[in-house]
């Protein structure tokens, strides 16, 4: 089973950690087996509430639902790691394979609906982990929480990396008809290899692509976002990017570059020396470059798109590319005023 990440950092956390011994670990043959062979697990999650509210001005959407915590999709550079040494785990191979499920995902989506000061505005599936990890396949909490959105007329967005989205065309295009969905799908590559050194267990390039054309077909409004953009990896792809997005029936496209907070530093370095190895000076340089200096940056306005003349040519190449082809529009806007608040069980209105 391939991973994205290869270690097991320290819980930030936690004051006592476990360090291998790393003169005898590359001979460590048993240690290097239980990194490769690490099963899944899917733990339950008792969490009371499912959609979360941010106030960050560089995220262009207030609130999201995230039915899975933790993703086998195994992105080195997921900046979702550190969330998971909230419960007790460690960002590197404890985030692929330890998914918090939360199975009540749908009737705590119809609680939060069904509360008398909701007005609403859309709501991001996906803001955290993807929707459409592996694990949909088996719990399918993403598509029961469509179908609360449909029943009660509730604009959602959602963002992936993989084509499971087109298994609930149906639901999207009925949400479709009546302006209630954008679905954007997260394509930072063309070349098939390096899709797969990067993001091990997503759908490959050509699925995503062909994910995109079925929903534009089907009159589903859907986006494209390069992200991250991997400066000095996977930047020079832009143009092919752009091109083929606007191929297979993109409205428009984004971009965000490589952010490495907090423990995602360690998982991506470790990943980049040892998978892309002739690569790894050049990104880590591009990288300081883009970040002042230093390997990240957290500050507002600049995290999410960098500072400096390679920053600056990476935005002036995809704003060339993105109005080549068409993708500088702005999905159409959505219909609020067709909710209804969701009935109870018993099919009476709500009390309270």
């Amino acid at each position: 089973m391939r991973h994205g990440a290869n270690i097991d950092p320290p819980n930030r956390f936690e004051s006592v950690h476990r360090e291998p011994d790393l003169e005898h670990l590359e001979w460590d043959e048993e240690h290097l087996r239980s990194l490769t062979n690490r099963k899944i697990e899917y733990i339950d999650d008792a969490s009371q509430s499912i959609v979360s509210q941010n106030s960050s001005p560089d995220i262009p959407f207030r609130y999201s639902l995230n039915p899975y915590r933790g993703c086998v999709h195994s992105c080195s550079y997921c900046y979702a790691r550190p969330g998971h040494e909230y419960l007790g785990f460690n960002a590197g191979l404890d985030f692929e394979t330890k998914i918090v499920v939360k199975r009540d995902a749908p009737r705590l989506f119809r609680e939060f609906l069904s509360k008398r000061n909701w007005k609403p505005e859309p709501i991001t599936f996906s803001g955290v982990t993807d929707c459409y990890q592996p694990a949909e396949r088996e719990f399918r909490l993403t598509r029961k929480c469509l179908e609360v959105a449909l029943e009660c007329r509730q604009p959602i967005s959602i963002i992936t990396k993989n084509a499971l989205v087109v298994r609930d065309l149906e639901i999207l295009q009925q949400l479709a008809a009546d302006g209630l969905v954008h679905v954007y799908l997260s394509i930072t590559s063309l070349d098939p290899e390096l899709s797969r050194d990067m993001e091990p267990r997503t759908s490959i390039p050509s699925a995503r692509l062909r994910a995109v054309r079925m929903l534009s077909e089907a009159g589903v409004p859907v986006g494209v976002m390069t992200a991250p953009i991997i400066p000095g990896l996977n930047d020079s792809e832009i143009p092919q990017l752009l091109e083929a997005a606007k191929t297979s029936g993109a409205i428009t496209a984004g971009y965000t570059l490589l952010r490495l907070p907090l423990t995602v530093e360690p998982v991506f370095i470790e990943w980049l020396r040892r998978v892309r190895p002739n690569h790894a000076e050049k990104v880590l340089g591009r990288l300081q470059q883009v970040r002042g200096g230093k390997l990240n940056s957290s500050a507002w306005g600049e995290r999410m798109v960098g500072q400096g003349m390679v920053a600056e040519q990476i935005r002036n190449l995809f704003r060339v590319f993105r109005h080549k082809h068409g993708l500088d529009r702005q999905m159409p806007p959505y219909n609020g005023e067709l909710f209804r608040p969701p009935a109870a069980k018993s099919g009476q209105l709500r009390l309270f």
